[in-house]
């Protein structure tokens, strides 16, 4: 979800959990990418409390590498399928090139509760309408939206 702000925009990185309820979200600048974000996000989760005892599910954007390196090295469970170029790479090396990671496809099926929390966020009338200057009442009208989408899911 972004939102242009004089010729400045924001971008929301949120995880979501099954309910589709928004459980955390972090407000960046319009260009920062998704997959480098993602690290902040599961760190920023764990010092909240919450237990890291969670499967991920992200689409084909988070496979780098990097991330499924983080994931292994916090013992995250993940289901994130492979890009075409990463299988074209792995499969051009021959028996050098290693196994394909797992991949649980009944798992993947359920990666739309993002998708589907952020509609239920993008139609939150408060924040639809929002054209703020700085970033921190943005991210006030963001924190409220959340808080009313977990409040109603909860209740």
């Amino acid at each position: 979800l972004g939102r242009s702000r004089g010729g400045l925009s924001t971008k929301i990185h949120a995880l979501a959990d099954l309910t589709c309820t928004p459980v955390l979200a972090l407000l960046t600048a319009g260009q920062a990418g998704d997959n480098p974000m993602l690290a902040t996000l599961v760190k920023a989760l764990a010092e909240g409390g919450y237990d890291e005892d969670f499967r991920l599910l992200a689409d084909k954007a988070y496979s780098h590498p990097s991330t499924r390196t983080f994931l292994r090295g916090r013992k995250i469970k993940h289901t994130i399928p492979e890009r075409r170029d990463q299988i074209a790479h792995r499969k051009a090396k021959g028996s050098r090139g290693g196994r394909p990671p797992g991949f649980d496809t009944q798992a993947y099926k359920l990666r739309n509760t993002v998708e589907r929390s952020f509609n239920r966020f993008k139609q939150w009338r408060g924040l639809a309408t929002r054209y703020d200057k700085y970033a921190v009442t943005y991210l006030g009208g963001v924190l409220l939206g959340l808080i009313v989408l977990t409040h109603r899911a909860k209740r």
